[in-house]
């Protein structure tokens, strides 16, 4: 489509304040060219919005998409953005794809940010000194100054084009305020249609949430329409006001509430009983707490199946975040999925693993369930092995090639972080049954293999079947026949290791040798090996350009060995990556392996500080997290030999997420230097701050936790008391349990004192 020739509606040369001449005028003399979005150069936007403004809808509606794709990606804003927005609404004013354009208008506003109060800075004049405004910035304002042509929409005849116009308006914020706030206020007063009203009120909190207080409350009761009940409730919630029986009531006798959120322009709020829930525990006082669980009980009892289901989303929800939540849930969730019969049409079965030991009263239910067939009773025994693992094992045992939901929760979960079956002689039999039928060039058994391996020398009765399946799998075994095999079969384990280095690719002969190493410090087969790798990769480029995995593994393999892999020293020199060179995270993944390995191989630093300093000097990459945590774990291992590192170490201290590794590895390296006081006060805001609390707890048991002043001890302990969840983060279903493990890891610390 040639955007350039799209032709104008009619109602661009008759509307009063709106000439097509001059739009067009005003649109070419922008350079569009030197303004970015999402994708680079603007030059694109100019087509798009004749586009929009044409007769043509097929390119009218594939214009938006294009400017939803650039000026608004995923709810980004850029420079160009803010440069489009009068164009915008002097197209929505003309009449022209109204409410479509005010809502593009409006989630440029939401991807803004209030301005500094003062004059509008515009871009840098070359050599003016000036500090730009901030795209984000940039973009509310020029929606701020386009508000006289948005609030005329909120009298249209069209309900569409006045709630679009309601909604944009709305996220103006404090900036647009002064304008918006009255122009609303006086739609809402004669407004009849509720979801116009509803959203009118939900800008009116956002402009002026003090103002609107007395409106918002006003609307909760029965007298209101459902669309605007609720909007009031959610509004009451946002702006702090307590809670009450009326909102209680309020939300029983709407649900279900997404029905009434549906055709709501808000959607990033459109699941009602979800934000209500998450905004009282996000005040964290035992009150709102209460009366979400309150809410929650009643919901999960209701005989509507769609407010059940509602609720059963919420309460995975309120597990994450509240440590008391699944104890106080678990006889309403229970019952729930007991209303549900065999089918889980809630989900409230599959629930129930999130109530981890809480849910112990759910084993029969669960254990029923999982008797069953399908997907139903797969879901049932995977929530069975977080309620009562024990109990679990042996139902897994029976019917293990049909349970892989179970099988991987039972083995370490999406994460291994999850709960792992104890060793169970049914389940064992069972695993060996699997691993003896199994066909070569079939699915890899990683879950068998870390369920075997987490039950170590227990499940050794497996070494056949293992042994047997080597040369079908024999990258993935090697580790579990080391982990399991007992000292009398450890000569026929190793005959069977050796045998595999021998033959087939490269990556499935080193697994076998550092399999063997591992198990009988025989590094013979190993060393050869490592050198081929270490030659291979250089030769295709991973010391001088491009990352190769195979590099750190080759590295962390021969630190494992230490000084008798003394000739790879040169290999491993020549993989290093060229002092100063633009590296990328695994490149620097693979530097760090490298030195710790010449470290380990030399016992002398002097190469590998150097070669630290570098990362550990370079924060300003994207991902770099755990590339600096290796790097500060590296620099620990050295000990005093890394003291040219504690400036950089030291620095690393103020980020958080840093802070552990960095604390732990300045431990290692300069004690002395340490402000104990100091650093457990960082530790604890990291802790705190969920940045990397396991690590930050870590860090505290290791400095020890006598010597915590009264005011640290009071916070650590508190890490273990408090409801809020430590741990904020993760795959969906392992943050309730990693936080328990934490909380669990606090109170010994605390108690052990």
């Amino acid at each position: 489509m040639d955007f350039d020739r799209a032709p104008f509606r009619d109602e661009l040369f008759h509307a009063e304040s709106f000439h097509a001449e001059s739009f067009r005028a005003e649109l070419d003399a922008q350079p569009w060219a030197s303004y970015t979005h999402a994708y680079g150069s603007a030059e694109d936007v100019p087509g798009c919005l004749r586009a929009l403004a044409g007769d043509d809808d097929a390119a009218a509606e594939e214009a938006q998409s294009e400017l939803y794709g650039s000026i608004l990606h995923q709810g980004s804003v850029y420079e160009a953005s803010a440069k489009a927005v009068p164009f915008l609404a002097r197209i929505a004013a003309a009449g022209i794809r109204t409410a479509d354009v005010l809502l593009l208008i409006g989630g440029i506003a939401e991807g803004g940010t209030d301005p500094d109060p003062g004059p509008d800075l515009g871009s840098d004049p070359a050599g003016s000194g000036a500090v730009r405004e901030s795209d984000e910035a940039a973009c509310r304002r020029a929606v701020v100054a386009q508000l006289p042509l948005l609030l005329a929409s909120v009298e249209h005849e069209d309900r569409a084009v006045r709630q679009a116009a309601a909604w944009a308006a709305g996220w103006t914020g404090t900036a647009g305020a002064a304008l918006a706030v009255p122009a609303l206020r006086d739609r809402a007063a004669v407004e009849k249609d509720p979801l116009v009203r509803a959203e009118l009120l939900t800008s009116l909190v956002e402009s002026d949430p003090e103002g609107s207080a007395s409106a918002a409350a006003g609307a909760v009761g029965p007298d209101s329409p459902p669309e605007l009940r609720i909007a009031a409730v959610m509004a009451c919630a946002d702006i702090g006001l307590p809670w009450t029986r009326d909102h209680h009531e309020a939300v029983l006798d709407l649900l279900p509430l997404d029905r009434l959120a549906a055709d709501r322009y808000d959607h990033s709020r459109n699941e009602p009983l979800h934000d209500i829930c998450l905004t009282l525990l996000d005040r964290d006082t035992e009150a709102d707490r209460e009366a979400v669980f309150a809410l929650l009980d009643a919901a999960l009892r209701s005989a509507d199946p769609e407010a059940r289901t509602e609720a059963v989303w919420v309460v995975t929800t309120a597990c994450e975040l509240s440590r008391s939540a699944p104890v106080r849930l678990a006889p309403a969730l229970i019952s729930a999925a007991a209303e549900d019969g065999t089918d889980d049409e809630t989900g409230a079965l599959s629930a129930l693993g999130r109530l981890g030991p809480s849910g112990a009263p759910a084993a029969d239910l669960l254990a029923a369930r999982a008797a069953g067939d399908g997907d139903t009773a797969d879901r049932a025994l995977e929530a069975l092995v977080a309620v009562d693992p024990v109990r679990a094992a042996s139902l897994l045992a029976r019917d293990l090639e049909r349970r892989p939901r179970a099988l991987q929760a039972a083995s370490g979960g999406p994460a291994d972080s999850l709960p792992v079956v104890p060793y169970d002689p049914e389940l064992l039999a069972a695993v060996r049954r699997r691993l003896a039928t199994m066909e070569p060039g079939g699915t890899t058994p990683f879950r068998l293999t870390a369920l075997l391996a987490s039950w170590g020398p227990d499940a050794s009765d497996a070494v056949p079947e293992l042994l047997a399946a080597l040369p079908a799998h024999p990258r993935v075994l090697p580790k579990a026949l080391v982990a399991v095999c007992p000292p009398g079969r450890r000569a026929e384990v190793a005959d069977a290791l050796r045998a595999r280095t021998g033959t087939g690719p490269a990556d499935e002969r080193i697994e076998a040798a550092r399999a063997l190493h591992e198990l009988t410090g025989d590094h013979g087969a190993l060393l050869p090996l490592l050198a081929e790798l270490l030659a291979g990769s250089a030769r295709g480029g991973g010391g001088s350009g491009g990352s190769a995995e195979p590099i750190r593994e080759a590295a962390e393999a021969a630190a494992a060995v230490g000084p008798a892999a003394a000739s790879l020293v040169p290999a491993l020199r020549a993989a290093l990556n060229s002092p100063g060179a633009e590296r990328n995270n695994p490149q620097m993944d693979d530097d760090i392996a490298l030195a710790v390995a010449l470290h380990r191989i030399t016992g002398d630093a002097a190469e590998a500080v150097p070669v630290l300093a570098g990362v550990l000097g370079d924060r300003d990459g994207l991902w770099r997290r755990w590339t600096l945590v290796r790097a500060a774990a590296a620099a620990g291992s050295l000990g005093p030999a890394a003291r040219p590192l504690v400036p950089v170490l030291k620095a690393l201290l103020a980020d958080p997420r840093q802070t552990p590794s960095a604390a732990l590895a300045l431990r290692a390296v300069a004690p002395d230097d340490l402000d104990a006081g100091h650093m457990a006060g960082l530790l604890l805001d990291a802790a705190e701050a969920g940045a990397a609390p396991f690590e930050a707890v870590d860090a505290l048991v290791a400095f020890g936790t006598d010597a915590l002043s009264d005011e640290h001890r009071a916070r650590f302990t508190e890490l273990g008391e408090r409801d809020r969840r430590v741990v904020r983060s993760g795959l969906d279903g392992t943050v309730e349990i990693t936080d328990e493990r934490l909380r669990a890891r606090v109170r010994a610390a605390v108690r052990s004192r």
